[in-house]
């Protein structure tokens, strides 16, 4: 069985002169060796096809392949994470984790915030600010949390993302908007404790890897899982399972809305409580990190005893049950 792997290297965009934080969510030459090394170990025919560019160029000479294990995240548009998948669906390639409506809504939080509420689900309280014009429609009560709409690997959330007060948010709201060209997500902030719920699997079939409670360091950013703190997480952030009855709120609240959403394969799910220690919704990740070392859901793995292999083993297995077909596989160890 030929499997293609679809991924933006990072290496390669810093070459064309993007910036460190622009390329944040794109893959290690590590993670892809990793990935690689999985699937030939599971007995799979490796190909490396890089970025959504060099995709169409090979489907377009008549290259195919069995399925595709993607990790694609796009650099334009809210549906970046979704070009892959859409193209390969064109092409009735079968392909790793979500689709793309799922990876569209999910990557745009104040959607995916919108559809967690309609299921009668707790989320902040938010509201969307593309233009400075239109801070006084913000009327919720301090301190508010800002980050950009549709941005990952908590790339522009600092220590200046709680907000005081009004003067503050129109400065935070300016630099934001004009340094990542999309509008700001602006929620009520969520003073509680911080989860990370891992899940493997689709439909019926998903299940919790587990809950990790994210804990912050006296040298780290106070109260928020910044873009600093989890760069620099060795030294300014502990993790721990979670394992009371708060955390099983939050994997139960988590797999509701994997399901209800048609997520698939394997992701992550945020979730940070209120005043009253009610887990609340914060964003989906249907498309989480892989790092063998570095990733939220590879190191939630790894307090579980689940190796780097055995998750990528997981995801095939998942993405294997939608191959014409194809016995179903084990699910492995996760």
């Amino acid at each position: 069985m030929k499997v293609g792997i679809t991924y933006d290297l990072r290496s390669e965009y810093l070459r064309l002169g993007y910036s460190e934080e622009a390329t944040a969510e794109f893959e290690s030459l590590e993670t892809i060796n990793a990935i690689d090394e999985a699937l030939r170990e599971l007995g799979y025919s490796t190909d490396r096809i890089g970025n959504v560019q060099n995709l169409t160029t090979r489907l377009a000479a008549g290259e195919r392949w069995d399925l595709v294990f993607n990790i694609a995240e796009g650099m334009h548009g809210y549906a970046r994470e979704a070009q892959v998948p859409a193209l390969l669906d064109a092409f009735r390639i079968p392909y790793t984790f979500s689709d793309p409506l799922v990876l569209s809504l999910a990557l745009h939080k104040a959607t995916a915030k919108r559809l967690v509420r309609s299921m009668g689900l707790p989320t902040a309280d938010f509201t969307v600010v593309s233009h400075e014009s239109e801070l006084d429609t913000v009327h919720l009560p301090w301190p508010v949390f800002v980050k950009p709409v549709a941005g990952g690997s908590s790339v522009g959330i600092s220590g200046s993302s709680k907000v005081e007060d009004k003067s503050e948010l129109a400065r935070v709201c300016r630099d934001l908007i004009s340094r990542f060209q999309q509008p700001v997500l602006v929620e009520s902030f969520l003073p509680g404790r911080e989860f990370t719920v891992g899940i493997v699997g689709t439909g019926d079939r998903a299940r919790s890897v587990g809950v990790m409670e994210i804990l912050l360091r006296e040298n780290g950013e106070p109260a928020i899982y910044s873009y600093r703190n989890k760069q620099n997480y060795k030294t300014k952030v502990s993790y721990r399972l979670g394992e009371d009855d708060i955390a099983a709120r939050a994997e139960q609240m988590a797999l509701r809305i994997w399901t209800s959403l048609g997520c698939r394969d394997a992701g992550r799910l945020d979730i940070r409580c209120d005043a009253s220690g009610e887990p609340n919704f914060l964003e989906i990740n249907p498309l989480a990190g892989l790092h063998p070392v570095d990733s939220d859901l590879v190191i939630l793995g790894r307090l579980r005893g689940i190796r780097h292999s055995d998750l990528i083993e997981s995801i095939v297995a998942s993405a294997c049950e939608r191959l014409p077909g194809q016995a179903q596989k084990s699910a492995g160890a996760a």
